[in-house]
């Protein structure tokens, strides 16, 4: 195979503030910085978006090239790079099990379904698979793909940039808005394997027992109507109106302020492949209490309080700790900077260049 002279990049949606489309602007200029022709091809893209991107059945390359694909959804883009006979490298984000929507949005689940039954379809196919994690990477074990063939690099997000602004009046409404206890923060999409239900039946818990009036704000657009109308069913059967905010999707400078105004980060979710928003959290010095799903434990790596069980009860006692204890809190957010630090873009771009060194040198992986 001879060295390529290009690396181009496929993402199925290329979107501002998602953490695969930073990732992939991320790695277009790894790549251009290594001297590689690097575009990155896309299903679809919003209009903020296009001019860093182009259509991908325009592909039409003159020379030897990589190809790249940002597998995080089921796409008819991953037929197209099937049918292909170019180097393929798979970056692998991980694909929501179909399970967690099957009762919610059957729909998804299919979609879901479909876009594993894809990812698997490429493990003969793909010469190099690249997880975001060591989670991600065992899940590609189990889609067929041969471990002599896959690593773990990091998501290449530059954790000095996240949310560098903070939007004023939002965070003069948070704050005017706290309560009386602590203000609690989960960023992600409403989704069942999201698991915010559990975060509500947390803070119900919270009042429960500990009394005053403390805040769950939920950012985050929602990826399933009926699972976002339970929630809000839920909110309100619990007499929770006034202490949970559904905030939605939001701007980058709007996010900086509900990092700025949380007293501490919660994620109960029951399958993350990465979860960026723990790296924000720590940029934002925000101590952070967690499941133990998926990838948590990995990405957080000790820079949290790390949950093996979040009955209501638990969670409760670990942010009401988290919320009182100063001395944990700083214990936490000082973990949270050095872990950060692994994640400093230097190291992960040095990363990611050694993952793809034998695609990259043309050499057999």
């Amino acid at each position: 195979m001879p060295a390529p002279a290009a690396v181009h990049q496929f993402v199925s949606s290329f979107v501002p503030r998602d953490a695969v489309s930073m990732h992939a602007l991320g790695v277009r200029g790894l790549l251009r910085d290594l001297g590689f022709d690097s575009e990155i091809f896309v299903k679809e893209s919003r209009a903020e978006m296009v001019r860093e991107s182009r259509f991908y059945r325009s592909f039409d390359p003159t020379g030897p090239a990589v190809l790249v694909y940002q597998a995080a959804t089921g796409s008819a883009m991953a037929d197209f790079l099937g049918a292909r006979r170019e180097p393929l490298v798979v970056n692998y984000h991980n694909l929501t099990p179909p399970q967690f929507f099957a009762a919610w949005e059957p729909h998804t689940a299919v979609e879901l379904d479909v876009g594993r039954r894809q990812i698997a379809d490429l493990a003969p196919r793909a010469d190099l698979a690249v997880a975001v994690s060591a989670f991600n990477e065992s899940d590609l074990h189990g889609l067929g793909y041969d471990p002599a063939r896959t690593t773990v690099a990091p998501v290449l997000i530059d954790p000095a940039t996240l949310h560098r602004e903070v939007d004023p009046a939002t965070r003069d409404r948070l704050e005017a808005d706290g309560g009386d206890g602590p203000a609690i923060l989960f960023v992600g999409r409403l989704a069942p394997n999201k698991a915010q239900h559990d975060l509500v039946k947390a803070l119900a818990a919270l009042v429960e027992v500990y009394g005053g009036s403390p805040r769950l704000r939920l950012v985050g657009a929602p990826s399933s109507p009926r699972y976002q109308r339970a929630l809000r069913g839920l909110v309100a059967a619990r007499g929770l109106e006034a202490n949970v905010e559904l905030a939605g999707s939001v701007t980058d400078a709007e996010a900086g302020a509900h990092y700025a105004t949380a007293d501490v980060f919660c994620c109960l979710s029951d399958h993350e492949g990465f979860c960026v928003p723990l790296l924000e959290a720590m940029h934002h010095g925000v101590p952070i209490v967690a499941y133990a799903a998926g990838a948590i434990p990995e990405t957080l790596a000790g820079a949290g309080l790390l949950l093996p069980e979040k009955d209501p009860a638990t969670v409760a006692a670990a942010l009401h700790r988290v919320a009182t204890d100063a001395s944990l809190r700083e214990r936490l957010v000082v973990a949270g900077r050095r872990r950060l630090q692994d994640f400093a873009l230097d190291r992960a771009r040095a990363r990611f260049a050694e993952a793809l060194r034998p695609v990259l040198e043309g050499v057999p992986v």
